[in-house]
């Protein structure tokens, strides 16, 4: 039996009951993964090592990309890594707009103590690792603010020659907190996350002027990863998921997005950004067709992968993965899984397993995916989304029998669009199981 802690049972069993992946303890759920573990384990050694890696993943809906990037960014976090999450979307998170992508960064940035956003705990733990510094040396007291802003404009010597206002606004923040201004600091570590509409007098104060564009971004992200490096994480593994959406933009927004996508793969490669682990997602299409990487050569000829053969031999080191979605035993296992992880620490464990046992599992598995179109690769949210309610269900009735209980039905409603057009618009389907 799987098992896990209370806390991670139930953030794991309440998001699967909501349909969408969970943001912790993808490890025990982690099927099929197991050939890329290696692989990913030494990239990320090698940006730890003050290194970088720049990396996509391909696969159609319900291949597991979200669950995959979860899964890395979990695993890195274990390994002293501060992860982010960055959704891309033409209205809110557009690619080719690098200062919202770092505005994200820093609302989204997590590590294995501190949930998003930890970019204000991160940097003030890298002032308290500075000051730590100082005073192990024997330096007197009432220097150590003086010795620490020495020792933070050495540690920002590079930075300040290609993001002065990042530096500028670091000394300011570190000044701000050691007098008390509580506004001053709220501010300022606002205008270093890259949030817009700061106050002009808190700028000024700080010898800074306007907001983070497009080209200060990159600078800006140096100066992040200095801070995690100095604040001693081993770096930032920033997944930038969804990217296929590029293809549905206007084909001028498209271009940009396109180039700053080159850009910054240029960028890693010139040793601009050690310690920075960047994943992107996106379908098939997006990789081969005209209406995505294809379309800007330089960039596809950086990433792309002959996939032509037997899936057995992909490489795993290779600048692009595919995932080929779950097989009938990945689903059936999937759900095997996730049941130990429910009965863990229930009071019905012994019913969850006789009810919902092994032999029900694979047929639920195959009803699902037969009234999905046949297609197992897409069944996996709604397949967990099921049995979660069945053993929600055992564990609360007595009584309850899933075989005998009826119909088990798929609303409409609860299908998103794909998932709704592999039934091609049924209102409901019945799961005899």
């Amino acid at each position: 039996m799987t098992t896990v802690s209370p806390r991670r049972r139930r953030e794991i069993i309440d998001a699967l009951r909501r349909g969408t992946v969970p943001q912790r303890g993808l490890d025990v759920m982690a099927v099929g993964l197991e050939r890329f573990q290696v692989a990913l384990t030494d990239e990320l050694d090698t940006v730890g090592g003050g290194g970088a890696v720049f990396k996509a993943v391909r696969g159609e809906y319900g291949a597991g990309k979200t669950f995959f990037a979860r899964w890395l960014t979990e695993t890195a976090k274990q390994r002293g890594f501060a992860t982010a999450e960055v959704q891309i979307s033409e209205t809110e998170t557009p690619l080719h707009r690098l200062e919202t992508i770092y505005r994200r960064v820093t609302e989204n940035l997590s590590t294995e103590a501190t949930a998003p956003s930890a970019f204000r705990e991160v940097i003030d733990e890298w002032l308290r690792v500075l000051e730590e510094d100082v005073s192990s040396s024997g330096v007197d007291g009432s220097e150590i603010a003086q010795r620490t802003e020495a020792l933070l404009e050495r540690r920002l010597a590079a930075v300040s020659r290609t993001a002065p206002a990042f530096a500028a606004a670091l000394r300011a923040y570190h000044a701000a907190t050691v007098r008390g201004d509580t506004e001053s600091a709220d501010g300022l570590i606002a205008w270093l996350g890259g949030q817009p509409h700061v106050a002009s007098a808190i700028r000024r104060s700080a010898g800074i002027r306007g907001d983070l564009d497009h080209f200060g971004a990159l600078g800006f992200m140096q100066g992040l990863l200095a801070v995690l490096r100095d604040a001693d994480y081993r770096g930032l593994v920033l997944v930038l998921d969804e990217v296929e959406t590029l293809q549905r933009v206007r084909s001028d927004v498209r271009e940009k997005s396109l180039n700053a996508l080159r850009q910054l793969l240029d960028e890693i490669d010139a040793g601009r950004f050690p310690g920075l682990y960047v994943l992107i997602t996106g379908t098939p299409a997006f990789f081969e067709g005209m209406q995505g990487v294809q379309r800007l050569p330089p960039l596809a000829a950086r990433i792309s992968v002959d996939f032509s053969g037997d899936p057995r031999w992909d490489n795993p080191r290779a600048p692009q993965l595919r995932l080929m979605g779950f097989q009938r035993d990945g689903l059936i296992e999937l759900g095997k899984r996730v049941r130990d992880i429910y009965a863990t620490g229930s009071d019905a464990a012994g019913r969850l397993n006789e009810q919902a046992s092994d032999e029900y599992l694979s047929a639920l598995a195959d009803v699902v995916a037969g009234r999905l179109g046949g297609r197992v690769g897409i069944a996996p949210r709604v397949y967990l989304r099921k049995l979660v309610d069945i053993l929600d269900k055992i564990e609360q009735f007595p009584d309850y029998v899933p075989e005998e209980a009826g119909t088990v039905r798929v609303n409409a409603g609860e299908l998103n669009d794909d998932e709704r057009a592999a039934v091609r618009g049924l209102d409901a389907i019945d799961l005899d199981v």
